[in-house]
């Protein structure tokens, strides 16, 4: 399966940045879709009142599904992957 890795930036109020990738299957290609995921994810961090739009959430790159991500992606459709201020 390829998926398409879309690059977030979220501003938390306290003032810094959430940093963490947006993983879908390639062939969702509506960006409304994506953001859905990304304010998903979100409101499970209790934050889901962030904006989440173009501004924030922009289309990267396209590669081969991680095995770590497949069992998530094919449950949610979307997997989230982790990596700045995302605590």
């Amino acid at each position: 399966m390829q998926v398409a890795v879309w690059d977030t930036y979220v501003t938390k109020k306290d003032g810094t940045v959430m940093h963490f990738d947006i993983i879908a299957p390639k062939t969702i290609i509506d960006a409304q879709q994506i953001y859905t995921f990304g304010k998903a994810y979100l409101t499970g961090k209790g934050i889901g009142d962030l904006v989440l739009t173009a501004s924030e959430c922009q289309f990267c790159h396209v590669e081969n599904v991680r095995p770590q991500w497949e069992a998530e992606i094919l449950k949610k459709g979307y997997y989230i992957y982790e990596m700045e201020n995302c605590n």
